[in-house]
């Protein structure tokens, strides 16, 4: 319940953050279309090409009208029929050139966005995904950008083609009858207040469809995830009522959309032919007094043709606008985004660790709720094993995300070799660090992919070995294509020991200073555990390594073991000492392996 109610109020803050004005978004967009402006100023150069041409055949008209027929030139009227296809075949090729061009502009551009998204994707601290969801995060990345795309590779040719067209055929139009016209252009600003009026709702419903898009894409990535867990509970029909429920309401945000566009473009349809009835009633008007002429009559509806096409348009190219400013802003949420953890600007790298590693007096909360460290002191020599023990919620988990400086502590601080975590870089900390949990992420690849993930300039005898070490390659080499096997996603052909072993050959291989085993063995079987354990005494030689166990039997042999509960540390010494004591952790132990019990129970319960 605790997570539904995080997870709606993520949502109402998403939905009532205040939007940007539309010139402010895409003067944002302007700076990464500018940067193809060779390819762009070629484009724009096809424009008013074809702006230009689009205005000869309606004069033409004129001509055949009032001169051609008049005086019976059969030359003049051949002339104008070769002019009229000529500017077909040439607006034909302008055409081409320009969609083209701006094709290439829009697939620059939107290649930028992806790649500038994914890395600021990738340089956000821990603390971004504790309140984001997988899915929504997707969504921004495919959805929200492929909205952009959409509309630098024809929205911004339409709006700029018909700008073009809507001053040049305002100039002809003046230049044939200036009374007509200025009768004609009083009906575009009841346009621009119906357009004022529908667009910031326009582009709210779409904002409303994105989102609701968003919500679909987490659902689909979580479940199909996470397949095995719906099998295994046939929880088939729970999650098809709530996909169809996010479903609907993508639906219904998708209707209101296009019911609010739906509305726009009649209107504006209406008012556009407005201009028809004014150039018909009032130019039938100027030929009968003789201020026009027919000729200029038909050449002035012509144009009028050519002035509402992009008013008739408007409707669509506003849809294209106001979906692609929502989801501008989306991704620009993203963009904006600072990461908490971060190098400061004289951050020095950290030389080779010898492995001595503090805490002094740390505290630390979770996005402001509640300390799960208080004033925590741990102190571990080069080469030691340390072991945490304890209950879960303890705190165990969050002293390794302190180690490897996923979030920062609010008071006290983390050092290692002398060094504060927060005034060494980040790359040059986690290099010298492995981390081996109990939930193996593999990526999906060979086996020879994994095993060099920390390392992929090693060589073959490297990979081998650390699989040899990590008593993997014998079931390796039995595999159908051996390292060259592909393991699926997230290693789903593997058994949960092999994905272990792998996971330990790929710590070997990238020869860590500081290790970090996060119940490495809580979930395995007997013979497995045995095989990883003969595996870990291998990695675990020459480093300094913080281990976090369930299973007392894995930490026996362990040089320090701590126990910690709500935060604090409550006792610690070896193995022999803590049973010696009488305390918390002969407790555990003998809850573990008292009264003949040799099960594995987990120290929370």
């Amino acid at each position: 319940m605790a997570m539904r109610g995080g997870m709606i109020r993520h949502l109402s803050q998403t939905h009532d953050r205040p939007q940007q004005s539309v010139i402010a978004v895409y003067g944002r967009m302007l700076k990464f279309i500018m940067q193809q402006r060779r390819h762009l100023f070629l484009a724009l150069a096809t424009v008013i090409g074809t702006s230009g041409l689009s205005l000869v055949v309606p004069y033409m008209s004129k001509l055949v009208i009032d001169r051609a027929i008049p005086e019976q030139n059969g030359t003049l009227v051949l002339f104008i029929g070769v002019t009229i296809v000529a500017t077909s075949a040439l607006l034909g090729t302008l055409n081409f050139f320009s969609s083209y061009l701006m094709s290439i502009v829009g697939q620059n551009v939107i290649y930028d966005f992806r790649q500038r998204l994914y890395r600021q994707l990738q340089s956000l601290s821990m603390s971004f995904y504790d309140n984001r969801r997988t899915g929504e995060l997707m969504s921004r990345v495919t959805n929200d950008v492929n909205s952009i795309q959409q509309l630098i590779t024809s929205g911004v040719m339409e709006i700029f083609t018909d700008s073009l067209t809507f001053l040049a055929v305002s100039f002809l139009l003046f230049s044939l009858d200036w009374q007509l016209t200025l009768v004609l252009l009083a009906v575009f600003p009841l346009m621009a207040y119906t357009t004022r009026r529908f667009g910031n709702r326009i582009r709210s419903a779409y904002r409303d469809v994105q989102e609701s898009l968003a919500n679909v894409n987490d659902h689909l990535q979580e479940t199909i995830a996470g397949i095995r867990v719906v099998k295994t509970f046939a929880n088939e029909s729970y999650e098809m009522d709530r996909f169809s429920k996010r479903n609907r309401q993508t639906k219904e945000a998708q209707i209101n959309a296009v019911r609010l566009w739906s509305v726009f473009f009649p209107i504006l349809d209406v008012i556009s032919q407005l201009g028809t009835v004014v150039i018909i009633c009032f130019g039938a008007y100027r030929v009968m007094q003789g201020h026009l002429t027919t000729g200029a009559l038909v050449a002035f509806l012509a144009y009028l043709q050519l002035l509402t096409r992009p008013v008739r348009r408007f409707g669509r190219v506003m849809n294209v606008v106001q979906q692609a400013a929502a989801s501008a802003e989306r991704v620009f949420e993203i963009l904006d985004s600072k990461p908490e953890i971060e190098d400061k600007p004289d951050a020095v790298d950290l030389p080779e660790v010898q492995g001595n590693i503090q805490f002094q007096e740390v505290s630390f909360a979770y996005n402001g709720d509640g300390d799960v460290l208080h004033n925590f002191d741990l102190k571990i020599k080069p080469g030691m094993t340390v072991a945490l023990v304890g209950p879960s919620g303890a705190g165990k988990t969050t002293v390794a995300n302190l180690l490897l400086r996923f979030y920062d502590p609010q008071s006290g601080r983390v050092t290692v070799d002398g060094f504060d975590l927060r005034d060494v870089t980040l790359q040059s900390l986690r290099q010298q660090m492995g981390v081996v949990s109990q939930e193996v992420v593999l990526i999906h690849g060979t086996v020879r992919d994994n095993i060099a993930y920390g390392r992929p300039e090693c060589t073959e005898e490297e990979i081998i070995a650390a699989a040899r070490a990590a008593n993997a390659h014998e079931f390796i080499c039995q595999l159908p294509q051996g390292y060259d096997t592909p393991i699926g996603e997230r290693g789903a052909r593997l058994s949960g020991g092999q994905r272990q072993r792998l996971a330990i050959a790929r710590a070997l291989l990238k020869d860590p200073r500081i290790l970090i085993l996060d119940e490495a063995t809580s979930q395995l079987d007997s013979e497995s555990e045995h095989l990883i354990q003969g595996a870990l005494a291998h990695l675990l030689k020459g480093r300094t390594s913080l281990v976090i166990a369930h299973r007392l039997s894995t930490i026996e042999d362990a040089d320090l073991i701590v126990v910690m509960d709500q935060g604090r540390m409550l006792e610690s010494g070896t193995h022999d000492q803590l049973l010696a004591l009488g305390g918390r952790y002969a407790v555990l132990h003998s809850h573990q392996f008292g009264a003949g019990d040799t099960s594995t129970k987990a120290v929370a319960q």
